[in-house]
């Protein structure tokens, strides 16, 4: 972001918690960068007291706490939380002042179920995948007329990524099959295909084909896709490397599940 300096307030020596995304935050900086990038995770867990207290203490902006305080609770647009905290330190350029509030603006006139299936996104974009997959299993228990078969299959598609992302395969398989059968689309085939494949073996594969009756050129697809892959060459892990990236993969495996 232009026209602002780094560090203009103090570092927090205490964090601040972001639930959605389970990270700490230090500096009112890292708090703008993260509402400008995620204003689909912009929600009560955030615009809470627990932040206006941690904005007044820690980064010594009593002002801008008040000013926020009287939100706290309330149904209120985003520009009226979001406009006092980029002011605070010029964060935003005119251009891209101009380039939020047409973000706000659709973001306004969007449906809730659409703003939900976003914030599922935002979440999995951010590796949260076991939040978002509570978002999107919400979305399709309660449906609404914006949740179409389209809308369903992209639903389901994410989910079962997410749960891939997770080491739960068979979990991910099943999503993968029933985001096909709601729209028979080329695309979910070979995505369901090539995970099938990812826990099964090349006979199975190959018969699983048979039984679904695959399109030649879906069938050639999905084995080119997984000729590739097979085709990678294979990483070398460094002698003494091996705790430290159980580690960072355990850190990490904690922070997108939220445990």
């Amino acid at each position: 972001m232009s026209g602002y300096i780094l560090c203009q307030v103090k570092k927090a020596e205490k964090p601040f918690y972001i639930e959605n995304i389970s990270t700490n935050i230090y500096s009112i900086e890292e708090l703008c960068y993260y509402l400008y990038n995620n204003l689909y995770l912009v929600d009560s867990s955030l615009i809470s007291s627990k932040l206006c207290t941690w904005l007044e203490e820690e980064l010594e902006l009593p002002k801008l706490a008040a000013k926020l305080k009287p939100y706290i609770g309330r149904e209120v647009g985003l520009e009226e939380v979001l406009y006092p905290i980029f002011k605070e330190i010029n964060y935003l350029a005119y251009e891209e002042l101009k380039t939020l509030n047409g973000r706000i603006e659709a973001r306004k006139r969007e449906p809730e179920e659409i703003r939900e299936k976003r914030k599922g996104d935002a979440l999995m974009e951010n590796r949260m995948y076991v939040n978002a997959l509570r978002v999107y299993q919400k979305l399709l228990e309660h449906g609404g007329k914006e949740i179409t078969g389209e809308m369903r299959e992209r639903i389901l598609h994410n989910q079962g990524c997410a749960y891939s992302y997770l080491f739960q395969m068979d979990k991910a398989l099943d999503c993968f099959w029933k985001a096909w059968k709601e729209n028979h689309s080329e695309k979910a085939m070979k995505v369901y295909l090539l995970a099938y494949r990812s826990v099964h073996s090349e006979e199975e594969y190959r018969k699983r084909q048979e039984d679904l009756k695959t399109d030649e050129m879906v069938r050639q697809e999905t084995d080119q896709a997984l000729k590739s892959f097979a085709g990678l060459p294979e990483q070398h892990i460094a002698s003494g490397e091996t705790d430290r990236i159980l580690e960072d993969l355990t850190r990490e495996y904690h922070r997108s599940t939220g445990s």
